[in-house]
């Protein structure tokens, strides 16, 4: 018997309930609203659509489900999509939590989680699943920057407590630096780029190049600026043979690329990637 479909679920209108400024370049906005009802409360992790007003607009003209999928508004009301990681759901507060990197007004996601203040409107759409990894992993691997760091939460809760491993996470400056938790047997190492681009930095790359893990059965988490992304998957993959199964790799942005610049740079890299066809569906979901 096939598996029945997912029922389809309308895109959400919400609204800022708080901001806080976790560290001097990122920003956990709170969302809420009636519409949050029934969101998945397994989602943290997960990918969602935001779907941003556009200048001028006081809320987002929020596409319609039709038979075949979403109905979209002209493109002159059209919302402005972007996708982000669900870094917590409280289904007994009706509150959704998602963390911005901002970069200024370079960009309608962070322009708009910048001057977002309580009672500011939003879409979202989704959520998509929770990232993969290897259940029964014998080593847990985690590598990300700014941009990763829900996945990489998120991953890191849902480990078991007897879990080991590394994760290893760049951030520009020590300044970026957050409390994660984690399974005491994985080890959490920051590396600063001391405010060095992060497309020309090789410190995570360095770093795992150092790293001695056994031959037993391996799970990989890697997010974070493309470049990075890419050269250290292809180090995974030829140098230490880490199976394309086990590993959970897509780049989020790119360094000196605006989010439109990017936008066809990334889906040609997962493309390049090579990945099997559901894995590049949720891929290039989780990095439009």
């Amino acid at each position: 018997m096939s598996k029945a479909p997912t029922p389809r679920t309308p895109p959400r209108l919400l609204r800022v309930r708080r901001t806080r400024q976790m560290t001097p370049h990122m920003r956990r906005i709170t969302l809420a609203g009636e519409a949050l009802a029934g969101f998945p409360t397994d989602s943290d992790g997960g990918h969602i659509k935001l779907l941003l007003p556009r200048p001028g607009q006081v809320e987002p003209v929020l596409p319609t489900l039709g038979p075949d999928g979403p109905i979209w508004p002209p493109d002159d009301i059209r919302p402005i999509a972007r996708t982000y990681t669900v870094g917590r759901y409280d289904p007994v507060a009706g509150e959704l939590d998602i963390d911005f990197v901002l970069h200024g007004d370079n960009g309608p996601a962070s322009s708009w989680a910048l001057h977002a203040e309580p009672g500011a409107a939003v879409g979202i759409a989704g959520p998509g699943g929770p990232p993969r990894f290897v259940q029964d992993a014998d080593y847990y691997l985690l590598l990300g920057d700014p941009s990763a760091f829900a996945v990489l939460a998120a991953v890191l809760a849902a480990l078991p407590d007897d879990a080991r491993g590394d994760a290893l996470i760049e951030v520009p400056d020590r300044s970026e630096i957050q409390s994660l938790r984690h399974p005491p047997g994985i080890n959490l190492r920051w590396l600063s780029r001391d405010g060095a681009r992060a497309g020309d930095s090789t410190l995570l790359l360095d770093a795992v190049r150092r790293l001695t893990w056994p031959a037993a059965a391996l799970s990989v988490t890697l997010a974070g600026e493309s470049t990075q992304v890419v050269a250290l998957r292809e180090y995974l993959l030829t140098e230490r043979a880490v199976p394309r199964r086990a590993m959970y790799a897509v780049p989020y942005w790119k360094d000196e690329h605006t989010e439109e610049a990017y936008h066809a740079e990334r889906h040609r890299i997962m493309d390049a990637f090579e990945l099997d066809q559901d894995s590049v569906s949720t891929a290039e979901e989780t990095v439009s």
